[in-house]
């Protein structure tokens, strides 16, 4: 991985929350998912951060679907974002809360869906069903936040749940802002407006 475009003394403290971020996965496998199917997988951690490096710039917002336990979104946080993440799990906000207490992060995080009040997703075969994304309050109303304020949204996808991401920022995302799809299959994409990015 490619880390030399950060400080030494960010690439360490970097470092120390993918580690953090894998034994609360471990954990949370061991302690919730040996027991009953929940939608949390971490991400490649190494993979997202790759993309957030080559995409920082002063002042972006940053949003994470799905946040779990905060890793990625306080990764953001640390290097310049404004960086908030949305999550159904209430149980994993406060875990993700006390994570970025415990980094020294700003991230900020609310319980809820990241689906937008009144959102329908319609594909063209007509199984509107959502698959492993739940439903609930949407958690920009508790952001104070619309999903088009943001810069930079990332989404980590079970099969079939990426042309529905890809749908919502058509929708309700700013044309400009950059949508990151972490593909179970394909690694990690960038679009902008619909189109994969370089």
């Amino acid at each position: 991985m490619t880390v030399a475009a950060v400080a030494p003394e960010l690439e360490s403290r970097l470092a120390a929350l993918r580690e953090a971020g894998w034994a609360l996965f471990d954990k949370f496998d061991h302690d919730v998912r040996d027991q009953r199917f929940h939608p949390f997988v971490a991400a490649n951690y190494e993979s997202v951060l790759e993309a957030l490096i080559a995409t920082r710039a002063p002042g972006l917002k940053f949003l994470e679907w799905g946040s779990a336990t905060g890793v990625i979104t306080i990764m953001a946080d640390l290097l310049g974002y404004e960086a908030y993440g949305i999550e159904l799990d209430a149980s994993l906000v406060e875990t993700a809360r006390k994570l970025a207490a415990r980094f020294d992060s700003k991230a900020q995080f609310v319980a809820g869906s990241f689906l937008p009040e009144g959102y329908a997703w319609k594909p063209k075969d007509g199984d509107g069903r959502l698959g492993t994304i739940g439903q609930g309050r949407s958690g920009y109303l508790e952001l104070g936040k619309s999903l088009d304020e943001f810069d930079v949204v990332f989404g980590y996808p079970w099969g079939g749940e990426e042309a529905m991401m890809q749908d919502l920022m058509r929708c309700y995302g700013a044309p400009t802002a950059l949508l990151m799809v972490h593909g179970t299959d394909r690694g990690m994409e960038v679009y902008r407006d619909g189109k994969k990015q370089d």
